[in-house]
């Protein structure tokens, strides 16, 4: 712990930099995830036309 911080203003902020980091995994895990399932999607309906 740092004594020339005044009163837990690092653990606040080391607190918010954590919770906006494991937003934005959880952010970019579900955009991943979106993109994963819209390829897939879209691979089946192409490749129905390329069977003939």
């Amino acid at each position: 712990m740092d004594i020339a911080t005044p009163c837990g203003s690092r653990k606040k902020s080391s607190f918010g930099k954590r919770c906006l980091l494991i937003a934005k995994q959880h952010r970019t895990r579900l955009h991943i995830l979106g993109r994963c399932i819209s390829m897939l999607l879209c691979w089946h309906n192409h490749s129905l036309v390329d069977d003939y």
